[in-house]
């Protein structure tokens, strides 16, 4: 997966934004003929999905013939838009444009949450209007949530809310403190509370008629092999981790700029390399930073020594923002590894 920053121009002022987005217009955007040119590179190699995202990524007048290029191309195009800029004509374009599904964001079950979070009177009415427009053109749409303190008791609401709207998905994203998203000091959810979180939304992928998917929270998959809902990835060897593991960044996943700049995620803003300097599929497959992520064995700390490692890998941009090293221990898991518990044990039973 690519998540494309088409644009970075928001007509919102969400108080996380990882990009601290506002109207605009940014400078050093990367043209129509760029665009297509990446494309073209990233066509020549692979077949990701294609995120077009923001900012907003509907405040671009050329998104419509960007995404129809892809779609050409033959890669899975979606979207990723607020919702309030849609209407019935934005619907269908992107209908006919190849979309495969768009993603809005709900960050409460209400409009006085929602549009506190976004910081715009009327986001909530205008995402459950571009919801509408959605379904009529015929459009499948998820629905996406960062999880803070301040939310987190309406999850559980947002959730039916989304299976009541006719959702294919819910996408649950935990704050990460970049952007914006630094000045939320405090309303990241604790440890334990986001471990609680976590396991009862594992609970309920077999209770719900949507997808689930916890995002910046590679957690999640060390709780649903705990839980037992998972293949044994032990008995497959590490060499699957590239298929299997929580955080993706640089190792199945990427972000593109909307300067051309490369990065393993959104979150995690390490620059790796600029596709008008270097073409993209050496960016991918030689940056030093995407080849250190790419192996387990390089994590430090708890996350090191754990043996969920392969399949969680813990959240490389939050470890970066607390330690200032994307290969240091997650600060947000309270787990501790088996042979960590064990060696406490045998010290506390010496220690009597």
């Amino acid at each position: 997966m690519i998540a494309w920053e088409i644009t970075r121009s928001c007509n919102l002022n969400c108080l996380h934004c990882r990009a601290a987005a506002e109207k605009g217009p940014y400078e050093g955007e990367l043209t129509f003929e760029e665009c297509f040119r990446f494309i073209d590179e990233v066509a020549a190699f692979s077949k990701p999905v294609l995120i077009l995202t923001g900012g907003e990524p509907l405040l671009r007048e050329d998104i419509f013939e960007i995404a129809s290029y892809g779609t050409r191309k033959g890669l899975r195009m979606v979207m990723a838009v607020n919702g309030t800029l849609l209407d019935a004509k934005k619907a269908q374009a992107a209908k006919r444009a190849g979309i495969q599904r768009v993603s809005i964001s709900l960050d409460g079950a209400t409009a006085e949450g929602h549009d506190q979070f976004r910081g715009v009177i009327g986001a909530f009415a205008g995402a459950m209007e571009g919801i509408n427009y959605l379904k009529e053109a015929g459009l499948d749409f998820q629905i996406n949530t960062t999880v803070t303190k301040g939310n987190l008791a309406e999850i559980e609401t947002i959730l039916q809310l989304a299976i009541r709207l006719g959702a294919v998905a819910h996408h649950i994203f935990l704050l990460v403190p970049t952007g914006r998203g630094r000045e939320l000091a405090g309303e990241d959810v604790a440890p334990d509370a986001y471990e609680q979180a976590l396991a009862w939304f594992a609970e309920q992928e077999d209770k719900v008629p949507l997808q689930l998917k916890a995002t910046c929270a590679p957690q999640y998959y060390r709780i649903v092999h705990q839980r037992g809902g998972a293949k044994d990835w032990k008995e497959q060897g590490e060499g699957l981790h590239t298929f299997t593991r929580g955080c993706l960044g640089g190792i199945s996943f990427c972000f593109l700029s909307h300067r051309g700049d490369v990065q393993p995620c959104g979150y995690l803003e390490i620059n790796v390399g600029n596709i008008s300097e270097r073409p993209f599929q050496e960016i991918w497959a030689e940056a030093e930073v995407f080849q250190r992520l790419r192996d387990v064995n390089n994590l430090k700390g708890k996350c090191g020594r754990c043996e969920y490692r392969v399949v969680c890998g813990g959240c490389r941009a939050r470890a970066y923002a607390l330690h200032g090293d994307y290969l240091e221990e997650e600060p947000l898991c309270p787990y501790e590894p088996t042979h960590h518990q064990r060696a406490k044990r045998v010290k506390e039973q010496l220690s009597k």
